[in-house]
């Protein structure tokens, strides 16, 4: 059933979100959505949120945890079972969508793993990841859930008639 809201949501949220250029570099990294406080972030502002919160290293990748980047946001947790509807999608300049759980990430191996990077082996990214790149690591297949130029950090909710029904 949730998988099912969450692969709705998706379509719902990928067919209302205009492309970009593909390969588009954005120099600004925006979270937003169902959060108390929109963040317009650059590489300096991410990397010193990754200082402060503790600076994510896996596979090479070193960056900051997706949820240090929206604990900074605050998502909001107005309404009864609000988190459990919430879900968070990461996408790209090209509008290339991926799509996470608050549940995942908060309460699975998933969340530890799921890293807006900056640098790639002690450098910055290359050209081709852009500036912000998400990674999932603890993905059995991370490619669909790998967002290059990643631009925009969106926080969003299913509705309760939507995870009511049957």
């Amino acid at each position: 059933m949730r998988l099912a809201l969450l692969a709705a949501a998706l379509i719902a949220y990928a067919a209302g979100s205009p492309g970009a250029e593909p390969s588009a570099v954005s120099t600004q990294l925006i979270v937003g959505g169902e959060v108390r406080r929109e963040l317009r972030l650059t590489l300096d502002d991410v990397r010193q949120i990754a200082k402060r919160r503790g600076l994510a290293e896996q596979a090479g990748y070193s960056g900051v945890r997706l949820v240090d980047l929206l604990a900074e946001a605050e998502i909001v947790d107005d309404a009864p079972l609000a988190l459990r509807r919430t879900y968070v999608v990461a996408v790209a300049t090209d509008g290339y969508p991926a799509v996470f759980s608050w549940g995942e990430l908060y309460n699975t191996p998933v969340g530890r793993g799921v890293i807006v990077a900056t640098d790639r082996d002690g450098v910055p990214l290359r050209e081709g990841e852009g500036r912000f790149t998400l990674v999932s690591l603890a993905d059995a297949r991370p490619g669909p859930r790998h967002v290059k130029w990643l631009a925009r950090i969106d926080v969003r909710r299913v509705s309760e008639g939507a995870a009511r029904a049957r």
